[in-house]
């Protein structure tokens, strides 16, 4: 929506392409053709395949039946992942690692606002829509009963505090 985009959540988009490579991975049997596929469609590998009658990846590029931007992706990605695996042989060194920000989550009420909420915490509002990406304007949309958001690590209590003094009272 205008307010929400979970595309930009980072673990949460992941998480789809995991799930998505998987099913095509069933669909495939092929790492490249996952690969190809994730990168031009499923449905046009497929119409590839059963046109042309192969299910191999190099195969359909030295038919030049594949884009240039697919032909390319696929050894892109392997190149990434041999480089992943051993930076040291491809010249990469004196790299500095970076730790996993550390944070929790907790279900936040629609309507609050991320900047209210770093100010309380004594954070800047920055970080803390660094952690929250698919807020797009930088608070939960009223309509939403409530959406789970990733805070500080031990900030659990604090955030309780500043929900319940935004929360209007129940009582009659």
């Amino acid at each position: 929506t205008w307010w929400l985009d979970e595309r930009r959540d980072y673990y949460k988009s992941t998480q789809a392409a995991i799930w998505y490579m998987t099913d095509l991975y069933k669909i495939f049997g092929s790492w490249y053709l996952v690969a190809a596929s994730y990168n031009m469609g499923e449905a046009r590998v497929k119409k590839l395949i059963e046109h042309y009658h192969t299910n191999n990846f190099w195969t359909l590029a030295d038919m030049g039946l594949l884009s240039d931007e697919t032909k390319n992706y696929v050894p892109k990605v392997l190149a990434a992942m041999l480089i992943a695996k051993a930076p040291g042989l491809y010249g990469f060194r004196d790299i500095e690692y970076h730790l996993p920000e550390s944070f929790e989550y907790f279900h936040i009420p629609g309507g609050t606002d991320l900047e209210k909420l770093a100010a309380h915490l004594g954070v800047s509002p920055k970080h803390l829509k660094e952690l929250n990406p698919e807020l797009i304007h930088g608070y939960v949309p009223r309509g939403v009963a409530d959406h789970l958001i990733r805070i500080p690590k031990g900030s659990m209590l604090a955030v309780s505090d500043f929900v319940k003094m935004r929360m209007p009272s129940r009582e009659n």
